[in-house]
């Protein structure tokens, strides 16, 4: 046991060594055309879709691609749905940033054929509504709007063979506000191993590989006066084009080391690294020490060596509780420390049948 644990921290340690130099940029000295220092944010659509699913993964710091037999791996790694027993359910609840409310559900059944596993989740991220203001009325016309980001997702994982799986979501992502809105589809695709050396896993996925978005809506036309000094061509409509945004594509790849311990206990370390179009490269940390598979206390950092970053410490519990008939209930708290922006507290209630 101790070989193994000191075999995973020893990767552990060459992974946070080489983070820091993948992540450094690669611009051209002494070229003033060639911007250098760029960390991408603000620079994608559909940023809910960057939000980590699960109060037990985002508890470790979302070090949770090489992570399997758990619901939340749709969002994750697709490819860790193929290692459900049975049919399982699970539903996250966040009070998220600027008084938004983030919710996931999920739903996933084995099917009788070829050891696949059928999934489908829900995102959605609401904003609350808000009094329309303009410089002439600054106390609000009267009238109000809103805004939701919605993701609706379907995935099929299979184990090839007893150790190594694969999964492909398809998902289909809104967002609105107001008039205004924006779809699109995209694809997940993931690979997840169980190594010969007992505990250790391997996982990588994409997600969310697809075409750009552009918002389009009718408060994007009007009427104008192409001349307004010259008289005879008035009120010609006019349809303004917005930019188009690249989705937030998150290429990742993770290790998870599992090993039991005296008294019922056992402790589970994993380690990310990710590689997102909205940000720069970083890594994410966690351990859970779990007792009798009834309590688990977790650990994590996320974003580490990620540039304006703002986030970082997280850490929860959870209490699971387990029938005769092996049907597992799960109750799950994360807290995330997010720095001026303050805190996220989530939950998530799981059933395994």
């Amino acid at each position: 046991m101790y070989r193994h644990a000191n075999l995973f921290l020893s990767c552990l340690l060459l992974l946070a060594i080489s983070v820091p130099g993948y992540a450094q940029d690669t611009g051209k000295p002494g070229d003033p055309a060639f911007v250098q220092n760029v960390s991408n944010k603000g620079t994608i659509s559909a940023a809910f879709l960057e939000i980590g699913i699960g109060a037990r993964a985002e508890a470790m710091g979302g070090s949770y691609t090489a992570q399997a037999g758990e619901v939340e791996a749709i969002y994750w790694n697709p490819a860790g749905l193929a290692y459900l027993d049975g049919m399982a359910m699970s539903f996250t609840h966040a009070e998220w940033l600027a008084d938004t409310n983030f919710d996931f559900f999920a739903l996933a059944t084995p099917l009788p054929f070829l050891g696949t596993v059928l999934g489908a989740s829900f995102t959605s991220l609401t904003v609350p509504q808000q009094p329309v203001r303009t410089v002439d009325v600054p106390e609000g016309t009267g009238e109000f709007y809103d805004a939701q980001d919605l993701a609706v997702n379907i995935s099929v994982s299979a184990r090839l063979i007893p150790s190594f799986s694969i999964g492909l979501s398809g998902k289909y992502i809104s967002q609105r506000i107001w008039t205004e809105s924006a779809n699109q589809t995209a694809l997940d695709a993931g690979v997840y191993y169980q190594t010969p050396l007992r505990g250790l896993s391997l996982g990588s996925s994409i997600s969310n590989f697809g075409p750009d978005m552009r918002i389009e809506g009718r408060h994007l036309t009007n009427v104008l006066d192409p001349d307004m000094v010259n008289r005879g061509v008035e009120n010609v409509p006019v349809s303004y084009e917005t930019d188009n945004f690249s989705l937030p594509q998150i290429f990742r790849f993770g290790m998870s080391y599992e090993t039991s311990l005296p008294a019922r206990g056992h402790v589970v370390m994993g380690v990310d690294l990710m590689h997102p179009t909205g940000s720069t490269e970083s890594m994410n940390l966690g351990i859970e020490y779990g007792f009798n598979n009834l309590l688990f206390l977790r650990a994590g950092y996320q974003n580490l060596y990620e540039r304006d970053s703002v986030n970082g410490l997280t850490f929860g519990g959870g209490l699971h509780y387990t029938l005769r008939n092996r049907s597992r209930f799960a109750f799950d708290y994360a807290y995330s420390d997010w720095g001026i922006l303050q805190k996220v507290h989530r939950v998530t209630l799981g059933v395994y049948l």
